[in-house]
C-alpha cells in the first residue's frame, strides 16, 4: 500500500495526497505533518519506511468538504485519490493485492464545484495569461473560466493594464507560464496577486496545439462559428482548457463557448483607483462598507454574481446602458410586477452549480431538485413578464425562460420524490409510482413482515393447519414449522410433497420450505440493494436529460439573473431615492443633489443625521470641446475626500447601468476612471507613502484621455512644501492642457487658486465652513470659491492634543503668518515653548495664588459698589506686585 502512496504522490508534486482508505482519506509523509497543521488534526502513525515512523493523519469522507474549503482558503491544492476498482476484483489476483488506485481530481481554488466551497454570491474564476513574442511586438492575452456556471471569456491586454484587467474579474487562481512568471518585468504585477498566481510547464501554452485543444474539447470541427480570435487569445482560452482537464482527469464540466471581451467595451478602472473606491470590499478586506454591500438587493446566486460582475465592469456603449436603464424603469412603474417577480425568485436554487456538478457526477438528488425548482421558478418568473410589453433586455431573458425545455421539468417533477437525500448512494429520491418494478422491491424492504404474514394465511388456509408458522432463523432463512402431529396434509400425498419440501424434523416440530418461500425469501435479502440500483439507473436516465440541455438551462439561469438584477436596482432606487442618469456619448458630467451611496446609507443606519447631497459640473464650458477642472480647497474634515469618491461612485453606478444617487445625473461616458485619494506606503516594494503617491499620479497623467475622469486628493503633501506646490501646480496644468480631461483637484495649496485666472476650463470650489463661538462648523457643502484657511488646528483640537499643544500651535501660526522674514521659523527658536510649558505646569502644583485666593473670599453680593471698586483697585495692585 505505502509503494501505491508513494507512486501516485510521485505523479502529483505541490499538492497535498488525500489517499482512500474505507471512510477515511489519509495523508502520510510530509503531507500529514502539513495537514495535521493547517487542520488542527491528530497526527499519528502507521508503520515504517526505511526504518522511520510514517507519520498519518486522515479526515473522514464524509466531512472531506469542510477540510478541503480550511485547506483551499489556505491556498493549498490538494488530489483525491480514490479507489477504481472493486475490492472483490482485488481479491482475485491474491490475498494480499492492494486495490487499485488513482487521483480523480485535483482540487484547486480555481476548479471548486462543491456548494459548500463556494460563495453563492460570488463568481469562482480560473483565469490564464498567454504571451505571443513576434518580431517587434508582443501580444498578451487572458482567459477566465468559472467552471461552476460555465462562464468562458477571453480578451487582450497589454503590460500596462495588464494588472487592472486581472483585479478587474478577480480571479481565485492565475495560471501562466513559467517564463511569464519569472520574467522581471511583470514581476510587480504577480506580487501583487501573491500564491494566487501558480506557474504551469510551458506545454500547457503551446500556441501550436491551442486550436486542436479547444475543438477537441467541445467536440467540433473548427472555431470558425466561435468567433474571430488572436493568436495569444487562443492560447490563453486553450491553456484554461488544459488545466480543467489536467484537474478533472477524466470528467468534462460544461463550459460556454469562448466569448470575446474588447477592451474598449468597459470602463478602464486601475488598480489603485478600484482599491481606493472599495467597489466589492473596503481597504481592510470586508465586504461590508464597500458599494456593492451597498447597492446589492439581488435574491438569488446568480444575481448577485451579475451584480457584481457588473460593477466591476461598467459598460462605455450608451446604446446597452441605456437597455439595463430601461429594464429598471420599467419595474419601478410596475411596482405590482416587481414585487411579484422577486418573491418568484427567491425560489429559484442556482441552477448553473447544480448543472456543473451533475456533469462532473459530482451531483446528488438535491442538484436534480434544484434544476427541478429552478425550471418551475422560471416557467412562473416567465408567465408574469409574458403579461406585458417588456423593454428589449427583459424581452430578451423572457425568450430565454421560454426557451427552457418542459420534457426535462416533465421528467424531474414525475420522477422525484418531495424530500430529497444529500447522496444518491443513500436512495429514495424517486418517488413513489415512478416504476412499478422499484415499488415492488420496496414493498418487499419496508414492509417484508406483511408480505410473509399474508403467505402464512395463505399456506394455513390452503393446508387448513390452523397453528402453521412461518418463520426465519440464520441457519434456515425462512421455513414453515408445524407440529409433527399436523404435518399430514404436507407429506400424505405426493402432490403434497411436491408442494412442501421437507427441510428439518425436531423433537416436536417439522420444517418445510416451498418454491415460492425459497424465491420471495431472496427477493426479500436482495430488495434493499434491487431497489437502490433502479434508483441510480433513474438517477443516470435524469441526470443525462439535464445536461443534455446544459446550454438552454444555463441561458435560462443567467435570464433569472439578470431579472433578479434588475429588480433589485429597482428597489433599491425606491428605497433610497435614486434617479435615472442620462448617459450618451457627450462630455457631461451635471450630478445635481450627489450623495455617497455608502456614507448616505451608513448615516441612517448610526441615526447622524440626513447626507448633505451636492451638485458637481465637469460639463465643456461655454460650448467647448472639453469637460471642466474643479480646484477643491476646503478644511479638513469637510468632506472633500467624500465629496471626490461620490462623483467617482455614481459614474460607476450609472455606467453599470444603475439608477444613481442624486437629483439628476447627466453622464457621457467616461473611457478611464482615475481616483487618487488617500495615503499608503508599500514597503515590501520599498515604496514610500510620496513614492506611492508619485507612482500612481504618473500613471493618470500618463494615461489619462480626454474622455477620462480623474479624481486627484492632496497631490505633493507627501514631500517639502515648495516640492509638492510645484509638483501640484505642474500636475494641474498637465491634466488641463495635454489630458483635458473631467476631473476633480482637491488640494490644500491654496495657491493653485490663481491658475483658474491662467486655465480657462478650470474653476475654484471650496467646501464651506462657518466659525461661531471660537468653533469651526464644518457644512459639508461645496460652492464655488477658493478656501483661505484648512482649519488644520481645529480638527487637531477636536482629534484630542493637548491643549498646551493647541495653544502653542495657534501662536506659531499667528507668527508665521505675519511674518516677512525670509525664515519666519527661525525667529521661533528662542520661544523656548517646551520651557514655558513646564513652568505653566510647575505653578499648577505649587497651588492658587495670593491673587486667586483674595478673589475666592469676596462675596460681590454683599459688598457695595465703593466696596467692590476699592477691592478691585486692590487685586490689580497685588497683581503688578507679583
Amino acid at each position: 500500500m505505502m509503494e501505491q502512496f508513494i507512486e501516485i504522490k510521485a505523479n502529483n508534486p505541490g499538492s497535498l495526497l488525500f489517499y482512500r482508505m474505507g471512510d477515511f482519506y489519509e495523508l502520510f509523509f510530509d503531507d500529514a505533518a502539513e495537514a495535521s497543521r493547517a487542520l488542527g488534526i491528530t497526527l499519528t502513525k502507521r508503520g515504517q519506511h526505511m526504518g522511520y515512523d510514517i507519520p498519518m493523519c486522515g479526515v473522514p469522507v464524509h466531512a472531506a468538504d469542510d477540510y478541503l474549503q480550511k485547506l483551499i482558503s489556505l491556498g493549498y491544492r490538494v488530489a483525491v485519490c480514490e479507489q477504481i476498482e472493486d475490492p472483490a476484483e482485488a481479491k482475485k489476483r491474491g490475498s494480499k493485492s492492494v486495490v487499485k488506485r488513482d487521483v480523480v481530481r485535483l482540487v484547486t481554488p480555481g476548479t471548486l464545484t462543491e456548494e459548500k466551497l463556494l460563495v453563492a454570491s460570488e463568481s469562482n474564476y480560473l483565469m490564464t495569461l498567454a504571451r505571443i513574442r513576434g518580431n517587434s511586438e508582443q501580444q498578451m492575452a487572458l482567459a477566465w473560466i468559472d467552471i461552476s456556471t460555465g462562464v468562458f471569456r477571453v480578451a487582450e491586454t497589454e503590460h500596462t493594464r495588464l494588472l487592472a484587467d486581472i483585479l478587474r474579474i478577480e480571479p481565485r487562481e492565475f495560471i501562466l507560464a513559467d517564463a511569464i512568471f519569472h520574467d522581471p518585468e511583470l514581476k510587480p504585477v504577480f506580487d501583487v496577486l501573491g500564491r494566487v498566481a501558480v506557474p504551469q510547464p510551458a506545454v500547457l501554452f503551446d500556441s501550436a496545439m491551442a486550436e486542436s485543444r479547444i475543438t477537441r474539447y467541445f467536440g467540433v470541427e473548427t472555431l470558425d462559428g466561435f468567433g474571430t480570435f488572436s493568436r495569444a487569445e487562443l492560447t490563453a482560452a486553450a491553456a484554461a482548457v488544459a488545466y480543467v482537464e489536467k484537474t478533472q482527469i477524466a470528467e468534462r464540466p460544461p463550459l460556454g463557448r469562448p466569448e470575446r471581451e474588447s477592451g474598449n467595451s468597459t470602463l478602464f478602472i486601475d488598480p489603485a483607483t478600484r482599491g481606493n473606491l472599495e467597489l466589492t470590499k473596503t481597504l481592510s478586506g470586508s465586504r461590508d462598507g464597500s458599494l456593492l454591500k451597498a447597492i446589492d438587493r439581488t435574491v438569488t446566486g446568480g444575481g448577485g454574481r451579475l451584480l457584481a460582475e457588473r460593477l466591476m465592469s461598467p459598460l462605455t456603449d450608451p446604446e446597452v446602458i441605456n437597455h439595463r436603464l430601461d429594464s429598471i424603469s420599467f419595474l419601478i412603474d410596475e411596482p405590482s410586477l416587481c414585487g411579484d417577480l422577486r418573491t418568484g425568485l427567491k425560489h429559484v436554487p442556482d441552477m448553473p452549480r447544480a448543472l456543473s456538478r451533475l456533469a462532473l457526477d459530482r451531483g446528488g438528488p438535491r442538484d436534480l431538485g434544484a434544476i427541478l425548482i429552478g425550471l418551475q421558478a422560471a416557467r412562473t418568473v416567465g408567465q408574469s413578464l409574458s403579461k406585458v410589453m417588456l423593454p428589449p433586455e427583459l424581452e430578451e431573458a423572457m425568450a430565454s425562460l421560454a426557451a427552457l425545455p418542459d420534457d426535462v421539468e416533465n421528467l424531474l417533477s414525475g420522477l422525484l420524490a418531495e424530500e430529497l437525500p444529500l447522496l444518491k448512494r443513500d436512495g429514495g429520491f424517486v418517488a413513489d409510482g415512478a416504476y412499478a418494478e422499484l415499488d415492488e422491491v420496496r414493498a418487499l424492504r419496508d414492509q417484508s413482515r406483511k408480505v410473509i404474514a399474508g403467505l402464512q394465511l395463505q399456506y394455513a388456509d390452503e393446508t387448513g393447519i390452523k397453528s402453521l408458522k412461518i418463520k426465519h432463523n440464520n441457519v434456515l432463512g425462512y421455513f414453515i414449522e408445524v407440529t409433527a402431529g399436523n404435518a399430514g396434509p404436507m407429506t400424505d400425498t405426493p402432490e403434497a410433497k411436491a408442494r412442501f419440501i421437507h427441510r428439518q424434523t425436531m423433537a416436536n416440530a417439522m420444517r418445510f420450505t416451498t418454491t415460492e418461500l425459497a424465491d420471495l425469501e431472496t427477493r426479500i435479502a436482495n430488495a434493499a440493494g434491487q431497489a437502490l440500483v433502479i434508483e441510480l439507473e433513474a438517477f443516470t436516465h435524469m441526470n443525462n436529460a439535464v445536461t443534455e440541455q446544459a446550454e438552454a438551462i444555463k441561458a435560462g439561469a443567467r435570464a433569472l439573473g439578470i431579472i433578479d438584477v434588475a429588480a433589485g436596482l429597482a428597489m433599491l432606487a425606491e428605497e433610497w431615492g435614486y434617479r435615472r442618469p442620462i448617459v450618451d456619448d457627450s462630455r457631461m458630467f451635471a450630478i445635481e443633489g450627489g450623495r455617497h451611496p455608502v456614507v448616505e446609507q451608513a448615516l441612517r443606519r448610526q441615526s447622524a443625521g440626513a447626507f448633505i447631497a451636492n451638485e458637481c459640473d465637469l460639463s465643456p464650458k461655454d460650448g467647448g470641446e472639453f469637460g471642466a477642472l474643479w480646484l477643491l480647497t476646503g478644511p479638513n474634515m469637510g468632506g472633500k475626500s467624500t465629496f471626490l469618491r461620490q462623483n467617482a461612485l455614481i459614474a460607476i453606478l450609472a455606467q453599470m447601468g444603475s439608477f444613481v444617487p442624486a437629483a439628476s445625473a447627466h453622464i457621457g461616458v467616461v473611457d478611464r476612471l482615475f481616483s487618487r485619494v488617500g495615503a499608503s506606503d508599500d514597503l515590501a516594494r520599498g515604496r514610500s507613502t510620496f513614492m506611492v503617491e508619485m507612482v500612481e499620479t504618473a500613471a493618470i497623467l500618463n494615461q489619462a484621455t480626454d474622455r477620462s475622469l480623474v479624481i486627484l486628493d492632496e497631490i505633493g503633501r507627501g514631500t517639502a512644501t515648495f516640492d509638492g506646490l510645484s509638483i501640484a501646480w505642474a500636475s494641474v496644468e498637465h491634466l488641463h492642457e495635454a489630458n483635458r480631461c473631467r476631473g476633480l483637484f482637491a488640494t490644500h495649496f491654496h495657491e493653485l487658486t490663481v491658475l483658474s485666472e491662467k486655465l480657462n476650463r478650470l474653476s475654484n470650489a471650496t467646501m464651506k465652513v462657518k466659525e461661531w463661538d471660537g468653533e469651526v462648523i464644518f457644512l459639508h457643502e461645496v460652492g464655488p470659491g477658493a478656501a483661505d484657511r484648512s482649519y488644520g488646528i481645529q480638527v487637531a483640537r477636536l482629534a484630542g492634543l493637548p491643549d498646551a499643544v493647541v495653544e502653542r500651535a495657534r501662536d506659531v501660526l499667528t507668527k508665521l503668518e505675519d511674518s516677512d522674514r525670509k525664515n519666519p521659523a527661525s525667529q521661533l527658536i528662542d520661544d523656548l515653548p517646551l520651557f514655558q510649558i513646564a513652568v505653566r505646569k510647575e505653578e499648577t502644583r505649587r497651588g492658587p495664588s495670593k491673587v486667586e485666593e483674595a478673589l475666592k473670599a469676596l462675596n460681590p453680593d454683599d459688598m457695595t459698589p465703593r466696596e467692590a471698586m476699592d477691592a478691585l483697585y486692590a487685586l490689580r495692585k497685588q497683581l503688578a506686585e507679583k
